[in-house]
């Protein structure tokens, strides 16, 4: 096959072209209730309408009071005048020489600046005698001292995680203008792949691919749909591949993406839809492939399990995120390296590794011996990628070296 794009480009211009793509094909805004709009992306700024605390209260069980009349008290005490649970509220009015009985979270009765916590009163004949002075405000917590009216408390752009999805059920939104997650069509390529289960000819082998691409995506909060096992035939490839670009957001594949001869996939993009760029200078994944066909974005992922993986992680997960408007960038992470790398070669590499917390609290990361694409062992064994840039250089121990995290950390 005559490589129509000779030039590998850098890694960070091809991060540049899926976002930019991606944002020309932000997929549009739904309501989505606050129980399935975990991990989406917010469409619109959420500004408070209420203010949280909603209304001065108790953050202790104990009395509330004036913290002037219990202080001078002394062994007299005050007198108990009722009492306020958690719930709607009695309109209670302090008197003068006064205090209530109060739960965690009640309102405050009028009057009251301070709450004497059960542990410091002794209580005796119907009156309160406090064991330690009472401090103004001690143990209130006031209205809209943690969000005021007018405040916006989360971006257009924000993922939507089970706090801040628990911050909008505390203002009174039971559902939230959320990006569409996209719809996503897998096909795996190859006359060698059989599913698991099934036994194997000379020559075959188990299509891992499937469940590795399916998983990851799940992880984001995607449904994937699995297609059959795509042929190494360019005709039947072109229709399932079309069928598929017609009914999906995405269309994901693993393998047919090099320059052999059974590597349909890049000369089919050019001839019936357009293709973005072919062969990243990275490693591994270096033939990985982004295009279009028909209203589908296609992303064609190298055949190798650990080129499924490290492209998904690395591009992939950033074309998700600009389809569906993410701005907040996933954290990197740095890590101490705990063996030395030696690296031969020019391409930008993501080498797994194995990150882990020193007793001290420095994150510090083991790179796995098996570099190798096809070694997926390897990968099972890792727990992240460590980022190593373009150009030969060689890494000591105790560098710090930049990590993505395969879930959660780096990950988020």
């Amino acid at each position: 096959m005559t490589d129509p794009f000779p030039t590998r480009i850098a890694f960070d211009d091809a991060l540049a072209i899926l976002a930019r793509v991606a944002a020309d094909r932000r997929l549009e805004s739904v309501r989505q209730p606050l129980s399935r709009a975990h991990g989406a992306v917010l469409a619109a700024d959420l500004v408070a309408g209420l203010p949280l605390p909603g209304f001065d209260n108790s953050a202790m069980d104990g009395y509330a009071l004036r913290a002037a009349e219990i202080n001078a008290a002394g062994a007299a005490g005050l007198r108990l005048a009722g009492e306020q649970f958690a719930g709607p509220s009695h309109g209670l009015v302090l008197g003068a020489g006064e205090c209530t009985r109060i739960t965690t979270g009640a309102p405050m009765p009028a009057g009251a600046d301070a709450v004497l916590i059960k542990e410091d009163a002794r209580e005796a004949d119907g009156r309160v005698v406090a064991t330690t002075t009472v401090a103004p405000g001690a143990h209130v917590r006031r209205a809209g001292e943690d969000v005021a009216v007018g405040d916006r408390v989360l971006q257009a752009g924000d993922v939507l995680t089970p706090a801040r999805l628990s911050l909008a059920a505390a203002l009174g939104h039971d559902g939230l203008e959320v990006h569409r997650r996209p719809t996503v069509a897998v096909f795996t390529t190859g006359d060698e792949l059989r599913p698991p289960g099934q036994p194997l000819a000379p020559g075959e082998i188990h299509d891992s691919n499937r469940v590795l691409l399916q998983t990851l995506l799940m992880a984001e909060g995607l449904e994937p749909v699995a297609w059959p096992v795509l042929p190494d035939d360019p005709e039947r490839m072109r229709t399932a591949l079309r069928d598929a670009a017609f009914s999906f957001d995405l269309v994901i594949t693993c393998g047919g993406v090099s320059a052999g001869e059974k590597d349909h996939l890049p000369a089919l993009l050019r001839e019936q839809g357009e293709v973005y760029f072919w062969k990243v200078r990275m490693k591994p994944g270096m033939p990985v492939l982004f295009g279009r066909l028909g209203e589908a974005l296609v992303l064609g992922l190298p055949g190798n399990p650990v080129s499924v993986l490290a492209t998904f992680l690395t591009l992939g997960r950033g074309l998700l995120d600009a389809l569906q408007g993410r701005t907040a960038p996933r954290p990197p992470l740095r890590a101490e390296l705990l063996t030395p790398i030696a690296k031969p070669h020019a391409r930008l590499e993501f080498m797994r590794g194995n990150l882990s917390c020193s007793d001290a609290g420095q994150l510090q990361v083991r790179p796995n011996p098996a570099v190798a694409s096809h070694r997926l062992r390897g990968a099972a064994d890792a727990n992240a990628l460590i980022r190593l840039p373009e150009g030969a250089a060689d890494y000591a121990a105790g560098d710090r070296v930049e990590v993505l995290a395969f879930g959660g950390l780096g990950g988020l």
